[in-house]
């Protein structure tokens, strides 16, 4: 169990690490966006629905008349004032599906915000990574995903049995003990949130099941219209078939439908509106409210486009074995959660990242200390430490690299959002050389200070670009933008705090190594 535990972990862990991280911002990557988009303010009373409704459809039949779906996304919930439309092209080919595009809107003028409105991924691209990677085809990222996944759960209940302990451990932490400290911080990470751990492991899998395993799904519901019909019958799902290329004819008004979801669920409590076919004669309407419940089931309203008339009213209850599994996918993204479970869901998703990061630098210590006697050292070893300095330190500086892209960048650069990932990118892939050219300990000293710089220095950067720093936030009220520049200046003393210690470390290191005084030498050999 033990060996299981170990390689299992190392094996897989620079991608468990890059997953955990990105996927703990996928918690807040709607607070994310909202600081990456700074032009855009939080309206205290978001706008009324019934006016911007009309705003929303004009200009959807004005800029994508011909397109398959439409989506009218209102504000309210965690998105405050946002207010913005969607629609999706007509397939390609043998394309199941056409390219989806969406436009942020003002909801004063009902006129689109290109050009004041910097364009940019935002934290949905952070939170994309975690399950797709970046720069690969999507079945195959989410294939090593699955695997490295898989290695988790493993590892995890490997880890339980090897740690006989367990719970006295919780309680032990020895500090500057070296690879017992190293030790004692991965029980404890493990241990505080372990129930976490387990539970986003198995539902992260859960998520890509019928990918993994589609043999029943694919025996009983062939691929196409079959498809959707599981959906609706065992998962209890609101799908509704894409609109198609029928007979044109005129659209039902949407107001009525938005009154009588309001009528319903009350004011400002409708998230989206769809419309499947948008002037056609088989056209569709599908209201959603916000996301209510641990069961990521929404209440919706189905009406028939054209006449206005109401179809049917969701959720659908499904079956058993679906609606756990809609329970395990809810507990997976959290989307339930109140402000103060969401931060609980963040510091777990952290403590999860350590608990990794710990694992790995422990298998390094274990060697050194037992090849310390080697003069020519190990390359096994070397690259475990190249690839843990550019990955537990390299990423978040990546990260930082992303988020000074949005500020520095210029508003009305062309594919602006593609070049802010690549930035992270170019920048992470920057510290693997660093690794590789300096020494480990100097590497792992050089990095941390350029990451408390990276992280530190970003409120700075905010209120050199932007009217919206960090006093003029706190100033508006708006705790919600000045949090994330407060969470950059914790991350920049962390990282702080690191060089602190690696400083400490190394002067430990050069005094057990300097020669001894000739009196001293004499005295020791008498």
């Amino acid at each position: 169990m033990a060996l299981v535990h170990t390689w299992g972990g190392l094996l897989v862990g620079w991608v468990l690490f890059f997953v955990f991280l990105t996927g703990t911002f996928g918690y807040l990557n709607t607070e994310v966006t909202r600081w990456m988009k700074p032009e855009i303010r939080a309206a205290a009373t978001p706008p009324p629905a019934a006016e911007l409704l009309p705003a929303g459809e004009a200009w959807l039949a004005r800029e994508a008349g011909d397109a398959q779906s439409w989506y009218i996304f209102l504000p309210g919930g965690r998105s405050g004032g946002a207010f913005s439309v969607g629609w999706r092209t007509w397939p390609d080919g043998e394309a199941r599906f056409g390219a989806f595009s969406r436009q942020a809107l003002d909801p004063a003028s009902g006129q689109a915000t290109t050009g004041t409105v910097r364009e940019t991924g935002g934290g949905d691209t952070l939170y994309r990574m975690h399950y797709r990677l970046h720069y690969m085809p999507y079945d195959l990222a989410v294939a090593i995903v699955g695997i490295c996944t898989m290695f988790m759960l493993l590892a995890i209940i490997t880890g339980v049995i090897v740690h006989k302990k367990i719970f006295r451990d919780f309680f032990t932490f020895r500090v500057g003990r070296g690879q017992r400290s190293w030790l004692d911080g991965h029980n404890l990470l493990s241990v505080t949130a372990l129930p976490f751990h387990v539970m986003i492991t198995w539902s992260g899998l859960i998520f890509y099941m019928f990918t993994y395993m589609p043999v029943a799904v694919d025996s009983f519901y062939p691929e196409g219209e079959a498809r959707d019909r599981f959906h609706t019958e065992v998962l209890g799902s609101d799908r509704i078939a894409p609109g198609t290329n029928g007979p044109v004819a005129r659209m039902a008004p949407l107001g009525p439908m938005l009154a009588l979801a309001e009528s319903r669920w009350g004011q400002n409590q409708t998230a989206t509106v769809r419309i499947e076919g948008p002037g056609r004669a088989n056209a569709r309407v599908l209201v959603y409210s916000h996301d209510t419940g641990i069961r990521r089931a929404r209440q919706t309203l189905l009406f028939d486009g054209n006449s206005g008339s109401l179809l049917s009213e969701g959720p659908k209850a499904g079956t058993a074995t679906g609606r756990f599994e809609q329970v395990m996918l809810g507990l997976h993204e959290g989307r339930f959660a109140g402000p103060v479970l969401r931060a609980l869901y963040v510091f777990a998703g952290l403590a999860g990242t350590a608990m990794i990061a710990t694992g790995l630098v422990l298998w390094s210590s274990k060697r050194k200390a037992k090849l310390a006697r080697d003069e020519n050292g190990h390359l096994g070893i070397a690259a475990v430490d190249i690839l843990n300095a550019g990955t537990i330190i390299g990423l978040p500086i990546g990260i930082a690299a992303y988020f000074w892209a949005n500020r520095l960048l210029p508003v009305g650069m062309e594919d602006r959002a593609a070049w802010e990932v690549h930035v992270m990118f170019i920048a992470w892939g920057l510290t693997y050389l660093v690794a590789m050219w300096r020494p480990a300990s100097r590497a792992w000293l050089e990095l941390c200070a350029l990451a408390a710089a990276a992280c530190g220095l970003l409120p700075l950067v905010n209120a050199l670009t932007t009217d919206r720093g960090l006093v003029a936030s706190i100033a508006d009220g708006d705790w919600g933008f000045a949090g994330f520049d407060l969470s950059a200046l914790g991350a920049g003393l962390f990282f702080l705090f690191l060089v602190g210690l690696i400083r400490r470390k190394d002067r430990r290191r050069a005094a057990t190594r300097a020669p001894m005084p000739a009196d001293a030498a004499k005295a020791k050999a008498a």
